[in-house]
């Protein structure tokens, strides 16, 4: 746990005088909690520095705990009247925090919805109901196609591929075996564990022809033809093509990091690891489009909200610090600092940022990028594994296993909603 306190050791004359003739404004502490990852924790205590100094009479103490334990621990403590006045979630939560009272909408004078719809990226609109937003992200994130430099220079290939059948190509050429035929390095990496369910939906999904929900994500559409060909593609992968194998080291990054894949689909969050790994040399790429040019892709993010502990001087005070963590200037710091995308194209869309060779890439697929609106994301996770594994190791046709999956997941989805 770490609080971050900047305060004035001792009150000088002016400040006494200022006191005594009530000109001096009260100090306003205000908590703030998020769950604990190094580069976010560094980069928050920059942004609370540079707000603390701007608004010397509001102190904000921030605190952090392990990812395991942050839901748990905001659910016992906003409801006590303790805990954080700003706290952060991700997006897939805002049902489950607005139900549970755990948020307040952010006041339409500070925020006006037409002003954050025009200025921040269109996935941001899942956090408004009706004319309030609940929530504000100041990063985002989105998918990208990492590659092995050292891999596609040993194999002769030119650069990362700008379609799925180059892609197909190219995994070929960089896929290893041994004597007996077992798989020593994949071409690409493969596992619905990680981000594949991602690009599953919202990219190939879409890319062989389909929508993957409906009515606002609360019907599931890809028990369809487009739905099927993904699914075929995915998995023919490993089955077809023979440039990857389900569970090589049991993790798609753990693979990719120890230089054992040559390409490696993940999120921007990635980079940070990546760029720890001693003797990985890696580039980016966005991710290859369909035969026809049509590209696509998922993005996710990390909101900030007001809590229902939230009043009186520690509202106004909390709805201030909102305003300085989504602006321009806490976006660049926090993709300096974390690597994650500003939220607004003012900030990821400028000449440096968009043509930047690590974030651009990612930056440049927000434009088409969209969000799944998830009711319960581990779960509708894992009705894409079980579908995967139905047809890589029981046999079972894609037609058969999608239509599964999304029985499955549709019957969650309207137990949740109704």
């Amino acid at each position: 746990m770490i609080a971050h306190h900047i305060r004035s050791s001792a009150v000088g004359a002016t400040a006494a005088l200022a006191l005594l003739t009530g000109t001096a404004k009260a100090e306003v502490e205000i908590e703030y909690w998020q769950y604990f990852f190094d580069a976010r924790v560094a980069a928050m205590e920059q942004l609370i520095e540079n707000f603390e100094t701007a608004n010397p009479d509001i102190t904000v103490k921030m605190t952090h705990f392990p990812y395991a334990d942050y839901r748990t621990k905001v659910a016992a403590a906003i409801p006590a009247g303790e805990g954080p006045d700003v706290v952060q979630l991700f997006y897939g939560w805002l049902n489950d925090y607005v139900a549970a009272n755990l948020i307040q909408p952010l006041p339409n004078d500070s925020f006006p919805p037409d002003m954050i719809a025009g200025e921040f990226f269109p996935m941001v609109s899942a956090m408004r109901e009706g004319d309030n937003y609940w929530a504000l992200p100041t990063a985002v994130r989105s998918l990208a196609l990492f590659y092995n430099e050292r891999l596609f220079e040993e194999a002769g290939i030119a650069g990362p591929p700008a379609t799925l059948d180059e892609m197909i190509e190219i995994a070929k050429k960089l896929t290893k075996t041994d004597a007996a035929g077992n798989i020593t390095q994949v071409g690409i990496t493969a596992g619905m564990t990680a981000q594949d369910h991602h690009w599953f939906r919202e990219v190939l999904v879409r890319q062989f022809g389909g929508e993957p929900y409906l009515d606002d994500y609360k019907t599931v559409n890809y028990n369809s033809d487009a739905g099927v060909k993904a699914a075929e593609f995915y998995v023919g992968l490993a089955n077809e093509h023979e440039v990857t194998s389900f569970g090589f080291m049991d993790e798609p990054q753990a693979a990719f990091k120890a230089g054992r894949a040559g390409m490696h689909i993940d999120g921007s969050f990635r980079i940070g690891s990546l760029n720890k790994t001693r003797g990985l040399k890696w580039g980016v790429a966005e991710l290859p489009a369909n035969a026809d040019g049509m590209k696509s892709n998922y993005s996710s993010y990390w909101v900030n909200a007001i809590t229902t502990k939230a009043e009186g001087e520690k509202y106004d005070a909390a709805v201030k610090f909102m305003q300085y963590v989504t602006s321009d200037e806490a976006m660049q710091i926090w993709l300096d600092v974390v690597g994650e995308l500003p939220a607004k194209p003012s900030v990821g869309l400028t000449e440096a940022n968009a043509n930047d060779e690590v974030f651009g890439p990612f930056i440049r697929g927000l434009a088409y990028a969209n969000t799944t609106k998830f009711a319960n994301e581990s779960a509708q996770r894992q009705f894409l594994i079980d579908m995967v594994e139905r047809i890589d190791l029981e046999g079972q046709s894609a037609a058969d296993s999608v239509a599964a999956a999304a029985e499955a997941e549709q019957k969650l989805l309207d137990e949740y909603y109704n």
